[in-house]
């Protein structure tokens, strides 16, 4: 049955009006201003909803995003994981290669495609990560169903970090895609952590020095020379999670179809600063860390204006046991992936540039086909979201994820995700994950 969304405020990157929106065959067929015609609302073999004013939006593509699934699934998996995405509008996702087995191989790769094909919720696909040997089966990807490689110049799972000159010349010059980095001087961290080390009793080192350990200087060392190596060698590099005023300086602004090398940003170091570290411990503490309010106010300035290209979760759960212990013990990262699209909506960023920053560009970064915009012709990826008179407040009791828990608990949010359809299927609706999938595989185009 055609589906007919009428009586929204129909919102992408490109502006907002009231009108219309026809669904068939999971695409969108059609599209109009103002009340929807006659003939469509008279039709009953179409499905009428009233959105009753509210936004209608492209489904958020997150690109960053870990799954944790395979190898680490107590924290959460696919099945889990993409239910609490399209519990927060997320249609789409991007998974990290460093699970384990880590995705570092086109049989592991493979394997996670497969898995995603069974249970997953939302859209897919998985990036293949970097070492410092494995050149040839990056090279060997498809890079049709590949949306990038996943490069760590810092600490990482298993043998992920690549610190062998030879082999990042090789990767810049050679790369079919995107190269997204964890950009952390492993040097500096480890230089940091001697002198921690040094000061405090083992066990009983301050969570709140996770800004120290894994400070500025850090990213800015390893971010500086990622943008060089990309500049000399013609690479399309992409920095993940930017948390530092300081990293700014190496962008520039303008439309990510005339860049070469891009940005992405958190919304947790939009929202937190290194103060939370006193009441939310471990729960704010995550690779890079968060730093000063000077850095959570230059990077919502940079998104304002357009420096910063992307907004993705970083979306890591950790059982709240993880999450004990000390600076050196207790696990870093967070979930994000249900809260990102309400959140980001809260912080006073105009709906179509959180438009732009969560679906558009990611669509255009990756390549990915039919996806990010409200078009005629383009996949009904779509999230009805509802302004609210009386905020709500995010509550551990409303996560989805099988780790529990939020960052966000407590946090005030004036913007609700109603409805979430996958390929013009409803996935959520009204508190209710569906028990039918309408996940499909993304496909991308690299330039």
């Amino acid at each position: 049955m055609k589906q007919l969304l009428h009586n929204a405020t129909i919102t992408d990157a490109n502006g907002s009006f009231t009108g219309w929106l026809l669904i068939n065959n999971g695409t969108i067929e059609a599209t109009g201003h103002g009340d929807a015609p006659a003939r469509l609302l008279d039709d009953n073999t179409i499905g009428a909803t009233d959105c009753e004013g509210d936004m209608l939006m492209p489904g958020v593509i997150d690109t960053h995003v870990h799954f944790r699934d395979p190898g680490l699934t107590a924290k959460g998996d696919i099945a889990t994981e993409s239910r609490a995405a399209v519990a927060g509008g997320v249609t789409s996702y991007i998974d990290m290669p460093n699970t384990k087995p880590a995705t570092t191989t086109v049989r592991a790769w493979s394997d996670k495609m497969a898995r995603a094909a069974e249970v997953s919720m939302a859209n897919y696909a998985f990036f293949i990560g970097a070492t410092n040997d494995n050149l040839d089966e990056l090279l060997a990807a498809d890079y049709t169903q590949v949306p990038g490689i996943k490069l760590f110049l810092g600490s990482s799972t298993g043998n992920m970090l690549v610190d062998n000159d030879d082999m990042l010349g090789r990767l810049f010059a050679q790369s079919p895609a995107v190269i997204a980095v964890h950009a952390e001087d492993e040097a500096t961290i480890r230089a940091n952590r001697a002198t921690i080390e040094a000061r405090y009793t083992r066990g009983e080192v301050p969570i709140e020095l996770h800004s120290v350990l894994r400070d500025r200087t850090a990213c800015y060392k390893s971010s500086k020379h990622a943008v060089e190596m990309a500049r000399r060698l013609g690479a399309r590099l992409h920095l993940l999670h930017i948390s530092t005023r300081e990293e700014l300086e190496l962008l520039e602004p303008g439309d990510i179809s005339s860049k070469r090398i891009t940005s992405e940003t958190c919304p947790h170091y939009l929202i937190f600063n290194e103060g939370e570290y006193a009441t939310k411990g471990a729960r704010v503490k995550c690779n890079p860390s968060i730093k000063a309010d000077t850095d959570r106010q230059a990077l919502l300035r940079a998104v304002k204006e357009g420096l910063i290209d992307t907004i993705a979760t970083d979306h890591a759960p950790h059982l709240g046991a993880d999450k004990e212990g000390d600076l050196f013990s207790a696990a870093s990262g967070m979930p994000g992936v249900q809260f990102s699209l309400p959140v980001m909506l809260s912080l006073g960023i105009e709906p179509r540039t959180v438009s732009r920053l969560m679906s558009a560009n990611p669509a255009r970064l990756y390549g990915i086909t039919g996806r990010g915009f409200i078009r005629e012709g383009y996949a009904a990826d779509l999230v009805r979201v509802k302004p609210l008179d009386t905020p709500d407040t995010i509550s551990d009791s409303n996560v989805i994820s099988k780790c529990g828990w939020t960052p966000y608990d407590g946090k005030r949010v004036k913007h609700r995700v109603v409805t979430t359809w996958v390929n013009g299927g409803i996935a959520f609706d009204n508190g209710t994950v569906s028990e039918q999938s309408h996940a499909v595989p993304l496909s991308f185009e690299h330039n």
